[in-house]
């Protein structure tokens, strides 16, 4: 049976990533970035998003998307929208890992 920690941290993350992507494009014609700066940067934030799914449940992999969560945050330098998003995220980030935790302690208890 999978992690459902793991699994539901991934999937936050992966979910995160589409969103940067579809941000990005808004930010290339909202922010006083060209588009190169907007879609370049918004394609590898996205790419380290979802490369990043795959290191949770390693060690350190929950501090790695932690980290993340700030960055996408601080993304709101350019397009202030993405603070909201980002806090989103963050809750859902957070509420992941909590539920997850909880799931795995129960599951151990049976």
């Amino acid at each position: 049976m999978r992690d459902p920690k793991r699994v539901m941290a991934a999937t936050v993350l992966v979910f995160e990533a589409l969103v940067v992507v579809f941000a990005s494009l808004v930010a290339k014609d909202l922010s006083g970035l060209s588009t190169l700066q907007a879609v370049g940067g918004g394609a590898v934030l996205a790419l380290v998003l979802v490369l990043s799914s795959g290191l949770v449940g390693r060690p350190g992999g929950y501090w790695w998307g932690s980290l993340l969560q700030v960055v996408v945050v601080a993304t709101g330098i350019w397009v202030p929208t993405m603070v909201g998003v980002g806090l989103l995220f963050t809750g859902l980030w957070v509420a992941a890992v909590v539920i997850g935790t909880r799931i795995d302690r129960e599951r151990a208890a049976l």
